[in-house]
């Protein structure tokens, strides 16, 4: 306890006072938090402090995602006219802090000028601590749920002061606990607000619509990036769960939210904000002297472990219906179900899944592969792996090796042909990723419905996808064992390679860090096997 009291007391001498704070000084850094809100634990010694678990996720490294500032500097390259709108509009949701306190001042949110890690300048310490607590936090209801509160439009009060601005929680507060709060974060007011439970929330920034730029910077046509709010509303899950449900689990028993005076509360959700990224986390504590992290190397290797295990036991399940064995031929009838309240894999279009599919004679030979992961992160028999320009169909019936089910969204630009920027994409040619269980993919709005193959295909339903695997198997004899592996890349060989032609340092510096950790970059999450 007096450990404790003695941290408590450090933060409340370092918090700068009240009338030294400008009006428009909008946000606080997470460290001014972390001094009441870690030194949490369960009854079982789990440890369930806030700041601790929120420094390795992506939300905390949302600016340091060194995969993210390859893409940006990629699209500022192809459309140089549009760099200052693009830093801007890049920074909505990565520095978030830093571009709202500059829109607050005036000015446009920047990107590369923001990233000089020790930098003593309050915008750069906003911008590098990513998407942090006193930005969540501070969200309104206002425009919650409408489309205006959609791609970063998040409201934040900027009427008053900080001295009588509010920081929403899910509990209510008594006037010591507040007093304690605005003495220790420098003046803010702790409030009850339902917002910060509610998926319209999250919307704001994970909803997110590119402007398609043509010569001149012209805008030409939008890309729906990002819709896993509204493939959730479309979904069985609206009625049942949150997107805070999933990512933040709530803690099954009442414990402190703080470690000063604090009470037991009902409810507390962890801030581990678990999702599908472990990939990056991994590159983020593997090259931690270069990106300038703060986490422990323990806590980003529990981090993506933690998002490992979440994908194998939330996200899908896979099972071979019906196997049969003709003369010199094996029919497989497989099925791939998604548990999650959205498409799976949803989000940035560089995540795909994939069914790696085997057969093995009696003597344990294979006779048929179909999805084999390569050590480069490239898929054997991808077209789109092979030729930027080519890409892997939809497919009801499989019965070679060249052929692949790939449930992924390929974007294609003005002139049909695909494309991995953002920016010069029109649509999706392509887009089979699982839907969410009660999902109507006849009629659905057009911005989330599936394209291409998919949007025919009878055994593609809301819920999941059935395919046929037929293939030859000559004088091979049985009985023949077939295994179905069902696999997750949230960074595909395709869109990290596109980043190669950029002479730029952090393009260059990404694909050094893919092409060192490629054979990590993809995880198997459920196996089904049969024989016959």
């Amino acid at each position: 306890m007096r450990a404790l009291l003695y941290t408590f007391v450090l933060a409340m001498l370092s918090a700068p006072a009240d009338q030294k704070i400008t009006k428009k000084e909008l946000f606080q850094t997470s460290d001014r938090c972390f001094a009441c809100h870690n030194g949490l634990s369960t009854s079982g010694g789990e440890d369930i402090s806030i700041g601790f678990s929120w420094r390795p996720t992506m939300m905390a490294n949302s600016a340091r995602d060194p995969y993210w500032q390859a893409g940006v500097r990629r699209e500022s390259i192809d459309h140089a006219e549009s760099k200052a709108a693009i830093e801007d509009e890049c920074s909505k949701c990565h520095m978030p802090m830093a571009r709202y306190q500059s829109h607050a001042e005036g000015k446009e949110g920047e990107v590369f000028s923001r990233l000089s890690f020790g930098s003593e300048n309050r915008i750069d310490q906003m911008a590098q601590d990513g998407v942090s607590c006193s930005l969540c936090h501070q969200i309104t209801k206002e425009k919650l749920g409408t489309p205006e509160s959609l791609v970063g439009g998040f409201v934040i009060d900027t009427t008053r002061s900080r001295g009588e601005r509010e920081e929403y929680g899910p509990f209510k507060i008594d006037d010591g606990e507040n007093r304690i709060m605005r003495t220790s974060s420098g003046g803010y007011r702790p409030t009850e607000g339902e917002q910060i439970r509610q998926s319209e929330l999250c919307a704001t920034c994970h909803t997110l619509i590119t402007t398609a730029l043509g010569p001149g910077g012209q805008k030409i046509g939008e890309l729906p990036e990002q819709m896993p709010y509204q493939e959730w509303l479309n979904s069985d899950f609206k009625d049942k769960q949150t997107c805070q449900n999933c990512h933040m689990p709530v803690v099954d028993e009442m414990v402190r939210v703080t470690n000063t005076l604090g009470k037991f509360r009902e409810g507390m959700s962890r801030h581990v904000f678990v999702g599908g990224n472990f990939f990056i986390q991994r590159v983020l504590n593997k090259y931690r002297a270069d990106l300038g992290v703060i986490a422990l190397p323990e806590e980003f290797e529990a981090a993506a472990s933690r998002t490992i295990d979440h994908l194998k036991s939330k996200t899908a399940q896979v099972a071979i219906d019906r196997l049969e064995v003709t003369a010199g031929r094996v029919r497989a009838e497989i099925s791939v179900q998604n548990l999650s309240g959205h498409k799976f894999p949803t989000a940035y279009p560089s995540r795909r899944a994939w069914l790696h599919v085997t057969v093995k004679d009696r003597d344990g030979r294979m006779v048929f592969e179909s999805g084999a992961l390569n050590a480069n992160g490239s898929i054997q028999g991808n077209d789109n792996d092979a030729d930027p320009l080519r890409f892997e169909p939809h497919y009801t019936e499989i019965n070679n090796p060249e052929q692949v089910q790939i449930y992924e969204d390929i974007m294609v630009g003005a002139n049909n042909m695909p494309t991995t920027g953002l920016l010069t994409a029109v649509r999706f040619i392509k887009d089979n990723r699982l839907l969410p269980k009660g999902f109507n993919k006849n009629p659905a709005d057009a911005r989330i419905a599936p394209q291409g193959g998919a949007a025919t295909d009878a055994d593609f339903v809301g819920g999941g996808d059935k395919i046929v695997y037929s293939v030859p198997v000559g004088n091979a004899q049985g009985p023949f064992q077939v295994e179905a592996e069902f696999w997750f890349q949230p960074i595909s060989f395709r869109w990290a390679n596109n980043l190669k032609p950029y002479d730029a340092p952090e393009p260059k510096r990404f694909t050094g860090y893919y092409d060192a950790m490629a054979p990590g970059s993809a995880v198997m999450l459920v196996r089904a096997a049969a024989v016959r």
